[in-house]
């Protein structure tokens, strides 16, 4: 097996290439019974025309719901600080590493970043699951290109925020590549890693906007779902527009295919979300609204079943909303 199928996780980064370039691979994950998560991004930005100016990137977020707060760091290390391996499949930026099995760093060297400390394991997973088909990845359309390397893995381990030190115990969630020239120019992304009535499901989509000179297009929504045994891929872009709506911080979609219908809502309160502001490589700065803490309530029905059937999500979902708007309200904390 080769192409994607195999190398999904393989850096695409070129040093030289002035034509601008991001790529970031993340682990996320939620404890399994109260509302605590954990984001990690090790990330690559390199500005079109400037190959010379790439940066590796470190973002962190714990996310603790009980108490309504999270905690967000960031580090920034020149491009010559950083390495990045096929195989075996290693990244590094600074003296932080990530890798097929686990992430050990630390963030906090940006200014006003206070320190996050991380020494985890990961475990176990499922078959990679791809968010476009297959034969899209390596072409020039999407420009953004997403995936889940890793579904449903384990995390076990430590944090250590500031002063504050949290024990990470089977925490369960993904290990996840994108990468592209440029930013999507406007999305909600979604992930749902299990949900509480059926442990071994997993749901990605998004729903993204394209702006073409002046114009924008209608929104598509692709949709991947893993759900007893069988993955459904509703998910070719020019068979996904007019599925979804979203604004802050609520998102209702409904896909339909021949094999299975779905109708769903993700949504938080504004509380649950981190603000970051990323770099864009063509110029300019995106608002990313990121939470890991959101509800998703899910109505599916295949095409053997009599009736639908509900899946819920508790403060266990991530919600993410890319934007260069500023009606959100929202501060970037990093």
């Amino acid at each position: 097996m080769g192409g994607i199928s195999s190398n999904f996780n393989h850096p695409r980064f070129k040093a030289d290439d002035p034509t601008g370039h991001y790529e970031s691979w993340f682990v996320r994950a939620n404890h399994p019974n109260t509302c605590q998560a954990v984001w990690i991004r090790y990330t690559i930005f390199s500005p079109k025309n400037h190959p010379e100016k790439a940066i590796g990137e470190l973002w962190a977020i714990y996310f603790d719901g009980e108490k309504n707060t999270h905690f967000v760091s960031k580090s920034e290390f020149p491009i010559e600080k950083c390495k990045f391996q096929s195989i075996p499949f290693s990244v590094k930026i600074g003296d932080s590493e990530l890798s097929d099995s686990y992430l050990l760093g630390k963030a906090g060297n940006n200014k006003d970043s206070e320190k996050f400390f991380w020494d985890l394991k990961i475990s176990g997973g499922s078959p990679t699951l791809f968010l476009f088909p297959e034969n899209l990845y390596e072409r020039n359309f999407p420009k953004a290109k997403v995936l889940v390397g890793n579904p449903r893995v384990k995390v076990s381990g430590s944090l250590k925020l500031g002063s504050q030190e949290i024990q990470v115990q089977d925490w369960i969630g993904s290990h996840n590549h994108n990468w592209g020239s440029k930013h999507t120019d406007q999305y909600a992304w979604g992930q749902v890693a299990g949900f509480e009535e059926e442990a071994d499901s997993f749901l990605e989509l998004a729903t993204a906007k394209l702006k073409i000179g002046p114009i924008w297009t209608p929104s598509i929504t692709p949709i991947v779902f893993r759900f007893k045994g069988k993955d459904y891929k509703l998910n070719h872009p020019f068979l996904s527009f007019g599925r979804a709506k979203y604004r802050y911080f609520d998102w209702n979609f409904a896909a339909n295919s021949s094999e299975i219908q779905i109708r769903g809502r993700i949504h938080a309160e504004p509380r649950d979300f981190a603000c970051l502001q990323y770099r864009n490589p063509p110029g300019g700065w995106k608002y990313c609204l990121n939470s890991k803490i959101a509800n998703a309530e899910l109505l599916v029905k295949r095409k053997e079943d009599l009736v639908y059937t509900k899946l819920t999500s508790n403060r266990k979902t991530a919600f993410e909303i890319l934007t260069d708007d500023f009606s959100h309200g929202m501060q970037p904390e990093v």
